[in-house]
């Protein structure tokens, strides 16, 4: 089930959301060029690793040193793969446009970074010894999709759908389609201890679903005051 677009209008250029798209991937563009040892030592360094905060000792001896949870931005602008990246930042070009336009340029960059810090305080709250960095857009782009959800629940999303051979095309509301995606996310972050004890996962759960719900609260101390009387 694969987005392509959503039908809902916007009505200004979301130079903030092409902004981040474009960074994120100079960026990861960037570390290709990199060899092994710098693209490490830049995902450990830059990257959110969870232990550097929880065990202190343990990062001094890896030489992270305390960065004043620095990490906690910088890791929103890294991706550790081709495809982390593609569905990051297709995700951000389907949904943030409209809630960069009810919010205003300014507004939704705060709301936007908020966002991403509090799913990536999530992650780490959740997996304190985690000894592998996590990095991504996801967490913040959650929270986008929390604000679309309630912005704009009776828009339709396009989404194509792989049917044996044949790829059909289905319109749906964004209240299903994100719903679905919570409940994937709920599912998948409650039942990973169950499952990989000991292990750590790749996917950052936790921060997908602390991003949604940081967006689904504070979206509307963001949006424009004329976009919060037309939602009343």
């Amino acid at each position: 089930m694969i987005p392509i677009r959503d039908t809902a209008p916007c009505n200004a250029k979301p130079l903030v959301t092409w902004s981040i798209i474009v960074i994120c991937s100079s960026l990861f563009v960037a570390m290709q060029f990199l060899p092994d040892e710098s693209v490490f030592r830049l995902l450990y360094g830059y990257g959110m690793v969870p232990a550097r905060y929880s065990n202190p000792e343990w990062a001094a001896n890896l030489g992270l040193h305390f960065d004043g949870y620095l990490s906690f931005l910088t890791s929103l602008f890294l991706h550790g793969n081709w495809g982390h990246l593609l569905v990051n930042m297709w995700f951000l070009w389907i949904f943030a446009d409209n809630i960069e336009d009810r919010m205003g340029r300014l507004p939704f960059l705060l709301f936007y970074l908020l966002c991403g810090l509090l799913a990536t305080w999530l992650q780490w709250y959740f997996d304190p010894e985690l000894t592998l960095p996590v990095v991504g857009a996801s967490g913040a782009i959650a929270g986008v999709l929390g604000a679309y959800f309630f912005l704009y629940p009776l828009e339709q999303v396009v989404i194509w759908v792989p049917i044996l051979f044949f790829p059909v095309i289905i319109h749906v509301p964004a209240i299903a389609f994100l719903g679905i995606w919570v409940m994937i996310q709920l599912h998948d972050a409650t039942t990973a201890a169950l499952y990989q004890e000991g292990l750590s996962a790749n996917v950052a759960w936790w921060a997908h679903l602390g991003g949604f719900i940081a967006g689904s609260i504070l979206y509307r101390f963001f949006i424009k005051k004329e976009g919060l009387e037309q939602e009343q």
